[in-house]
């Protein structure tokens, strides 16, 4: 498949079939096309936990009501301590690591023919917590995994895209 065509056909599962378990060798798959993405100076500052047992599941879903039911749920995080910090002091690399590193997680499992969802209603400190993530990582983004059930599909919204006139100013 294109990546035009991946792209496309990616969408956010918002319903996971339970009785289909993700298989070893994919989510490996998976984690594997993570650990291939760039990172600034190649700092490789980001940490994949991966969510699975009903204890960690369990603590997800007190956190957020948006695991939508996947058997797999991959917290990306990042090691504050170790960034790059840019010339001015205002930014540093670390969410948009995690960010580039999520995007590849996200994208392989479409390859592969897993669905996913990029998950953003939860409180980060606290799931970290509760999760027992070391103090110098930050939480930066969920992502759960799985096949769909039968009948999901896109949100209704999901083709609408504005035009590139909105998106983008040549300079």
């Amino acid at each position: 498949m294109s990546f035009a065509a991946l792209a496309a056909r990616r969408y956010s599962c918002k319903s996971y079939d339970p009785q289909r378990p993700l298989p070893e060798e994919t989510l490996q798959a998976i984690l594997e096309a993570g650990r291939l993405a760039p990172t600034a100076k190649n700092l490789q500052e980001h940490h994949i936990y991966v969510l699975r047992s009903p204890e960690a599941l369990e603590k997800l879903d007190a956190a957020s009501p948006c695991r939508y039911g996947a058997p797999v749920v991959l917290a990306v995080t990042y090691d504050k301590n170790n960034v790059y910090t840019y010339l001015d002091g205002s930014l540093d690399s670390g969410l948009e690591d995690a960010s580039i590193v999520a995007t590849h997680l996200m994208l392989a499992a479409a390859d592969l023919g897993v669905e996913s969802c990029w998950l953003n209603r939860f409180d980060p400190p606290r799931l970290a917590a509760s999760l027992g993530l070391p103090e110098n990582e930050q939480l930066a983004m969920l992502l759960d995994l799985g096949y769909a059930k039968e009948g999901t599909g896109p949100l209704p919204n999901h083709a609408l895209r504005k035009p590139l006139t909105d998106t983008v100013t040549y300079l």
